[in-house]
């Protein structure tokens, strides 16, 4: 997705309007070098890099990237440390964790960074280049937590590839990364999460909770769960425009399978956000798609936060970093 692109390019915009400040966690990594050597070219989104300032330095200068005007804390030398760890201690009373086994944790570059966000000092944060999900989502749990009327975090990804009128396909898809088997109301949860987030690549969100079975077609546990979501999400978000009941893939995405399998619909056929039974279908579906469709994925963009947290792939590169950085400073 470029910055030309209409949703990367109106984040621009609305960055350009309330410039951002966004957390890296991994602030020698060349990658979050090369995203905030970028983005303050830019002047709409300004990095803060967690890290000793001599190293974080010297790693720019062996990539030869510029990252003059960045903001380099460093846990060890941090100014409001005191206040930092009276804050976490509170946040974290439920446990007892004491000053000293705070400022332990806070020795970690995720933790730390958290409590940034948690802070104000920054707005959004990106992590995970060198670790994993889980040593993002779980600080973000404990110290952001979830936004009032939330009970879980979820994910989504956004898929973009050109199509043939020479504008572009845009879908998303939740939850692909976060939960494991969802019940029928924290899959309601992932699916309004997952459509504010569409609308904001543009996306009019239609959305398919996806099944082996359509409309009763199949029987089984997992319909009856897609189901029963089905239900209660029509009946707590009136305003989303849901399929009437479960759906198979190629009825919710293909016109004429749709008149057979789903006639009646206005928007069988024509879906464009897809709600999954479980993680396994959301993981190997997008990757399908993204391997096979030859679409470009963003994500996983973190749902139900009370501030914009997300994770990147340790497969990821300068340009994603780059990308993801404006996706999750933008939704701020």
């Amino acid at each position: 997705m470029s910055e030309h692109d209409g949703g990367i390019g109106s984040m621009i915009e609305k960055l350009k309007k309330e410039p951002r400040k966004i957390v890296y966690t991994e602030g020698t990594d060349p990658r979050i070098l090369e995203a905030s050597s970028r983005l303050l070219a830019g002047y709409f989104l300004h990095p803060i890099l967690v890290g000793k300032p001599e190293e974080v330095q010297k790693a720019a200068e062996e990539h030869s990237f510029n990252i003059r005007g960045a903001e380099i804390i460093d846990p060890e030398n941090f100014d409001r440390m005191d206040e930092m760890v009276e804050q976490f201690c509170e946040l974290r009373k439920s446990k007892g964790v004491t000053p000293d086994q705070a400022r332990e944790v806070l020795k970690g570059a995720n933790y730390f960074g958290t409590m940034l966000v948690k802070m104000g000092i920054g707005d959004a944060l990106l992590g995970g280049a060198t670790y994993s999900t889980a040593d993002t989502v779980r600080p973000a749990l404990q110290l952001i937590k979830t936004k009032p009327g939330n009970k879980i975090v979820s994910s989504c990804f956004i898929l973009v590839r050109p199509s043939a009128t020479g504008e572009r396909d845009v879908l998303a898809m939740g939850d692909c990364a976060i939960n494991l088997h969802p019940t029928p109301e924290e899959l309601v949860e992932i699916a309004a999460e997952t459509a504010e987030c569409a609308k904001h690549f543009g996306i009019d969100p239609k959305i398919a909770f996806l099944s082996y079975s359509t409309k009763g077609s199949g029987s089984g546990e997992d319909v009856d769960k897609m189901r029963t979501a089905v239900e209660l999400a029509k009946k707590e978000h009136p305003e989303l425009n849901i399929m009437d009941a479960e759906s198979q893939f190629d009825a919710a995405v293909s016109p004429r399978v749709a008149k057979t399998k789903f006639p009646g619909s206005e928007i069988a056929g024509y879906c464009n956000t897809f709600i999954f039974p479980d993680i396994n279908a959301g993981n190997i579906g997008y990757k399908i798609a993204q391997r096979l469709g030859n679409f470009e994925a963003f994500g996983p963009i973190l749902l139900g936060l009370n501030a914009p947290i997300n994770d990147l792939s340790r497969g990821c590169n300068g340009q994603e970093v780059y990308t993801m950085s404006i996706i999750t400073a933008a939704l701020a």
